[in-house]
């Protein structure tokens, strides 16, 4: 540089420019991320689930179809015995001896245990003193009525005789009066005796008459004391043989735990005898078909490879934890079964019809047959709706409207789904 030349301070004002603030670009940024934003949130809003969700696999879903529906039902039955004698303690007591034991086979007659019950030994003893008193009464009044009657007899012997010798001279004298070999005064006199003859011996006759007739009555009345007696003196004694209880019928012997020394009380429970050879089947039933079962319905079992037809005997209508009871008996033979053995019972209801059916499902009660979960075309989501339902059986549900054929419709419980109204469905 030259030496000479004057020197320039250097700055850098000269470089420094103003540059314009873009707002525009910065706004359509903005609207841009937005709208990404805004159209994301349709997607996904489309995209989502609107019910409650449920894995297809804990569901089951079964199809509309038209057929015949067979109204029957079949329920699980228990063999029991036909016949069964309750033994329940008539007397109170101490167990003495045990001479059965409980599953044991009886005859009629047999000896299953014995009491003992001082009480009823000393009534026994004081009935049976009582009769013999009475008994012992009535002998001695009959021993005086008999000498009584005796002593009555001779004394109107006395008076028949002594009437017929009054009655001889009487007609003796009335025919000496006719010849007047005596007076007046005498015949007068022995007419008087004729008389008193006769009304002595009336009144000796009426008064056995009235004797009779008490000592009859008297009679009668100790009889009748003494066969009081007799039907007491029965009835303490069968009290007395209760204390030894004999089996009533043939059969086996059941819920029989007696111990020697328990004390025994009366109308306790103390065992059964079953008949080991005629058996019933009892079942319980939905109370759903308590108004279409009905004495007389026929059914049938299995059992064996055989089928065996068995008739509704009795019904108890009493529900408790909704089902009743019904009692069924064999029409025909019986299979081989053995008490407390459970057996698989077809009841029928009604004659086969065409219906619309559904699989019968838990659905059904959980809904009173008024709604379901039906599903959409895809089967991804099902959607409650309102239909009627008809009779049922033990494996088919009559649809009596609100569904076509084809259509799917859950059929398993709905208790896990609470007041859902849509379900979407879970591959």
């Amino acid at each position: 540089m030259d030496r000479h030349t004057p020197e320039v301070a250097v700055t850098g004002s000269n470089m420094d420019q103003v540059v314009p603030k873009k707002r525009g670009k910065l706004a359509k940024r903005v609207g841009a991320a937005l709208a990404v934003l805004i159209g994301a949130g349709y997607a996904f809003w489309q995209l989502a689930p609107h019910g409650l969700q449920v894995n297809a696999s804990d569901v089951r879903i079964a199809t509309v179809q038209r057929g015949v529906f067979r109204d029957d039902i079949v329920v699980r039955a228990t063999a029991e015995p036909l016949n069964s004698v309750i033994l329940d303690s008539v007397e109170s007591g101490r167990v003495e001896e045990v001479f059965a034991r409980d599953g044991q086979m009886v005859r009629k007659g047999d000896l299953l245990f014995r009491l003992s019950n001082p009480q009823r030994n000393l009534e026994l003893l004081r009935t049976q003193a009582e009769t013999a008193q009475q008994v012992s009464n009535l002998s001695n009044l009959r021993v005086a009525q008999e000498a009584g009657r005796t002593d009555h007899q001779r004394r109107l012997l006395d008076l028949r005789f002594a009437l017929s010798q009054v009655q001889k001279q009487h007609d003796r004298n009335v025919r000496l009066a006719a010849k007047g070999f005596i007076s007046q005064a005498a015949l007068e006199e022995s007419a008087d005796k004729l008389a008193q003859a006769r009304h002595a011996l009336e009144a000796e006759e009426g008064r056995v008459d009235v004797e009779e007739k008490v000592r009859h009555a008297a009679l009668s009345e100790m009889q009748t004391a003494i066969d009081g007696l007799n039907s007491g003196l029965k009835l303490v004694s069968a009290t007395v043989d209760a204390l030894a209880v004999r089996a009533p019928i043939d059969g086996m012997l059941a819920d029989f735990h007696l111990l020697v020394g328990q004390t025994v009380k009366t109308d306790e429970h103390i065992g059964r005898i079953d008949d080991p050879n005629r058996f019933k089947l009892t079942a319980q039933v939905d109370e759903f078909y308590l108004n279409r079962i009905a004495v007389g319905r026929h059914g049938s079992v299995r059992q064996d490879g055989k089928d065996h037809e068995v008739t509704i005997r009795t019904v108890y209508p009493q529900v408790k934890e909704g089902r009743f009871k019904v009692e069924l008996v064999f029409a025909g033979a019986q299979p081989q079964l053995s008490p407390g053995q459970g057996l698989d019972a077809q009841l029928t209801l009604g004659a086969p019809a065409n219906a619309l059916l559904l699989p019968n499902g838990a659905f059904a009660n959980d809904t009173g047959g008024t709604w379901a979960f039906v599903l959409d075309a895809g089967g991804a989501s099902a959607v409650k709706r309102a239909l009627r339902l008809g009779r049922r059986s033990s494996s088919q549900i009559e649809v009596l409207s609100g569904l076509a054929p084809g259509e799917r419709v859950i059929v398993s419980s709905y208790t896990p789904f609470g007041k859902a109204e849509r379900l979407e469905l879970n591959k």
